[in-house]
């Protein structure tokens, strides 16, 4: 399993968000190396289709695939939790099924 933290360092929800990968892996016994990107550049930010930060990608999926015409930029993301809150930081449960659905692929 390829993990991936993409990030711009100007959003203040990365180290949360991070922290929070971290907590739902351990919960899961999940321990494969995160590949920490921080995301530089405008130029960097469309060659990686980056659309926020914090951005979680799991065997290169998004673990909330932001819609197709997204806007791809150095910002800060936000998240739609199941309860229908909007929050700079995915859900653990959000965390979770992405784990859980990649490892029975």
């Amino acid at each position: 399993m390829r993990i991936q933290f993409l990030y711009w360092e100007d959003c203040p929800s990365h180290e949360p968000a991070l922290e929070r990968l971290k907590q739902v892996m351990a919960e899961e016994n999940i321990y494969e190396e995160i590949e920490s990107v921080d995301v530089e550049t405008e130029e960097q930010a469309q060659t990686l289709s980056f659309s926020g930060s914090p951005t979680i990608l799991i065997d290169g999926k998004d673990i909330d695939p932001p819609p197709i015409a997204a806007h791809v930029a150095l910002t800060c993301r936000v998240y739609q939790w199941a309860d229908g809150r909007i929050s700079p930081l995915p859900s653990p449960d959000m965390i979770r099924r992405a784990l859980r659905a990649a490892q029975t692929q």
